[in-house]
């Protein structure tokens, strides 16, 4: 009998989700692991909505966005009887182990199933925000970055020409790094960052 692998993708969605499900999905392969996609997060775990995920199911899905898993901001850990049902899943599915690919909330469930039940539970860092400790960079931070930079130099082109002063805000939550790269590879006179 082979080995399963569950993944899942928590969160909002960000670009590069896709192809780190392909990887998984072709690793496990190379491996002899089967492997199965939770649908819409933990939600998934909770609910056990899984469908497997062969070679074929992740083909041609490198340059399509969202996630074709579905995704969630379910909490385990804030649904009567939450965790229990995702360890009852992992049995139920008879996963080996469980790839989570997400945020801080995400990644927080993961690692505290991990702690407190020994569930065999990998973290993908995925945020456009950049704000994960222990890792330098997210995947979804640079496409972020990428884009923003792109708008802010058709501003500041717009602005010269009207000679006008041009602001852009743009997304990161309590983290400035999209806003920092942006300024910086923009050109720009000031950049206000959220943290303190």
């Amino acid at each position: 009998m082979a080995r399963k692998i569950g993944i899942l993708t928590g969160g909002g969605d960000c670009p590069g989700l896709n192809p780190a499900i392909r990887g998984v999905v072709l690793q496990a392969a190379a491996l002899g692991y089967d492997c199965l996609g939770l649908q819409e997060g933990w939600k998934g775990m909770i609910e056990a909505k899984a469908r497997p995920l062969g070679l074929a199911d992740v083909e041609e899905i490198v340059g399509k966005g969202g996630t074709i898993l579905g995704t969630s901001r379910t909490n385990p850990y804030k649904k009567e009887g939450g965790v229990a049902k995702c360890l009852e899943t992992f049995k139920k599915l008879g996963l080996d182990a469980l790839v989570a690919m997400g945020g801080e909330d995400t990644l927080g469930v993961a690692a505290k199933l991990h702690k407190e039940h020994q569930a065999r539970v990998v973290g993908v860092p995925k945020t456009m925000d950049n704000d994960l400790s222990a890792t330098d960079y997210t995947f979804g931070f640079d496409t972020a970055a990428t884009i923003a930079v792109d708008a802010a130099e058709r501003l500041r082109d717009t602005g010269r020409s009207h000679r006008r002063i041009m602001v852009l805000e743009v997304m990161g939550r309590h983290a400035g790094w999209v806003a920092l790269f942006t300024g910086i590879a923009a050109g720009a006179d000031y950049v206000c960052l959220p943290e303190r």
